[in-house]
């Protein structure tokens, strides 16, 4: 009898490891994990279709050069993520304004859930979400300086504005214990932390960089608008992972954000494509496909929190909103080369505060019945153009002073595709 009990109880000390990770993946439920992981591949799709987008609206000298001030990205932030970004993100709260360092190099970052921010699925799942989203970021940014920007010296400024302005940022909205986020201000899936921050970051970048040379002398045309269309479907359909993978779960909330997403983006292709008809007779390819990221970029932050009657509301406006910027950008003469600023920081803008106007599912917003979440969101939106804005303009005249930043007067004339990578986008 004694000899049989002591037979069971080390089976059951042998088992206790394997018992122990069956009670962990109990916690872990299939269905999310299968959403959230598609969702990370939806939203990784994002950037080559960013390269796309931007690569056919430069001129075919500098085709490759844009492809790839977006393609670095995926390579540079993915290990600037793994060894500190994530954990100074979501890391454990220092006062409010960043992440601490104990998921450096993803320590403790593994297969079991993590309690504080995704309960149901794994914690890497999780983080690989998350790191899509750091790397598109920076990459919105180089709408604005391409055709005349150094490349090393733009991936040394990915990587420094990553860690001093993105991660920060993060930590502040979605970090626990993030100041904005303790403040109540909403960003379902990223208005304030991916294009607010990016869009504003942007005009500093071409701020500091200055004009083309050829800006407003000579025309200068897109080499490719069959490329940009390609890259904008490819943004419309990754941009489902980006918002309703947001939601961390498969469920109402997915869907709710799935729903909203496509149609505010369908709305502001079409109000951006009536300015337009109405200013110049035409209805361009251009424009559909500019009005459509406008939509995609304005419902991001609201697209859980708002009913589709509201997502249609955000779409159909934020069309006439970010047109008029790119109008007012030629008109008050600053090279943003793509228009980051104007689609993404004003899309961006007009979004998170919108969100803070017909919010109906979670929060209430000023139209819904809460002034005060209005004025949170108006709070959230200046403190983050401001530190984004700051920062970003310091780094680059840092940079700037160290490397420069600017190719010389022949490169840019020539083109940065043979110049800075030897090679030729097409040959003829």
């Amino acid at each position: 009898m004694r000899r049989k009990a002591l037979f069971i109880s080390f089976v059951l000390l042998l088992a206790s490891p394997s018992l122990a990770l069956a009670s962990q993946s109990a916690q872990v439920n299939g269905a999310d994990t299968a959403w959230l992981l598609a969702s990370t591949a939806l939203v990784m799709l994002m950037t080559p279709g960013l390269a796309f987008f931007y690569g056919g609206m430069v001129r075919s000298s500098n085709v490759l050069n844009a492809l790839m001030m977006s393609l670095i990205a995926l390579a540079v932030i993915t290990l600037q993520w793994v060894v500190i970004g994530y954990s100074l993100s979501f890391g454990n709260d220092i006062g409010h304004v960043i992440g601490g360092l104990n998921h450096m190099f993803l320590k403790g970052v593994g297969m079991e859930p993590s309690s504080v921010y995704a309960p149901t699925v794994p914690h890497l799942a999780f983080m690989a979400f998350q790191m899509m989203f750091a790397i598109i970021t920076p990459a919105l940014i180089s709408g604005a300086v391409v055709e005349r920007m150094k490349f090393p010296a733009y991936v040394i400024f990915i990587l420094l504005w990553a860690t001093l302005v993105y991660d920060p940022i993060c930590h502040w909205v979605w970090g626990n214990g993030g100041w904005l986020a303790r403040l109540g201000a909403l960003d379902f899936a990223g208005g304030t932390v991916v294009h607010i921050n990016a869009g504003v970051s942007a005009l500093a970048a071409a701020l500091v960089l200055g004009k083309r040379k050829s800006f407003l002398k000579e025309p200068i045309m897109p080499n490719n608008v069959v490329l940009t269309a390609i890259g904008a479907g490819l943004l419309w359909f990754g941009w489902f992972g980006f918002n309703a993978g947001s939601a961390l779960a498969s469920g109402k909330l997915s869907s709710l954000a799935f729903v909203n997403t496509h149609v505010a983006a369908a709305t502001a292709a079409l109000s951006w494509l009536v300015v337009e008809y109405l200013q110049h007779g035409k209805a361009s390819t251009i424009g559909f496909c500019s009005g459509l990221v406008a939509g995609l970029v304005a419902i991001t932050p609201a697209a859980g929190f708002v009913s589709v009657l509201g997502a249609v509301f955000i779409g159909a406006t934020v069309g006439i909103v970010c047109y008029g910027a790119v109008v007012v950008k030629i008109r008050l003469g600053y090279d943003d080369s793509l228009d980051a600023f104007g689609v993404h920081g004003i899309g961006g803008l007009w979004g998170a505060l919108a969100t803070g106007l017909v919010a109906v599912v979670g929060a209430k917003g000023l139209f819904t019945g809460s002034a005060a979440q209005f004025g949170k969101q108006v709070l959230a939106g200046g403190i983050t153009i401001a530190y984004a804005f700051v920062l970003t303009y310091i780094i680059l005249k840092v940079l700037d002073a160290l490397v420069g930043l600017r190719v010389d007067a022949e490169m840019e004339q020539v083109g940065l595709d043979l110049e800075l990578h030897g090679e030729e986008g097409y040959r003829i």
